[in-house]
């Protein structure tokens, strides 16, 4: 006659192992926000589901919005499609929002024309001298 105990334990043991119709398509031993898991009930049977995490869009690297026009993927996925889906046929293309690269253009033009206003400037207090 068995105790109670073996007959409980036993249960316990039974009822944390994984069923013959129960699948696993990859294991990670701790469940956490990155590698999320569910069970699920599929043609009624128990399903061991690894969720994928989700794909997020390349972001711009001055106003970090979403860049328009490149898909979002998972890293091993931008390695399997060609290099045309993955840029922008601008300058900055694929790094930067079309904003910020009119914004850096014009900034740089602002930027000699001082320069240029400052020579002349200096130019003319010599001349006055």
């Amino acid at each position: 006659m068995h105790s109670l105990t073996s007959i409980l334990s036993r249960g316990r043991m039974e009822a944390n192992r994984i069923t013959p119709t129960s699948t696993t398509a990859l294991h990670v031993a701790v469940h956490t926000k990155s590698h999320p898991a569910d069970d699920h009930l599929r043609c009624g049977k128990l399903r061991y589901l690894c969720i994928k995490k989700l794909p997020t869009s390349p972001k711009c690297g001055d106003c970090h919005i979403a860049l328009p026009g490149i898909p979002a993927l998972r890293p091993r996925q931008y390695s399997q499609i060609s290099k045309r889906q993955k840029t922008v046929q601008r300058a900055y293309g694929g790094s930067r929002c079309a904003t910020c690269v009119r914004d850096r253009i014009v900034r740089s033009f602002l930027v000699e024309e001082a320069k240029i206003v400052k020579k002349v400037i200096k130019s003319q207090g010599k001349a006055k001298k």
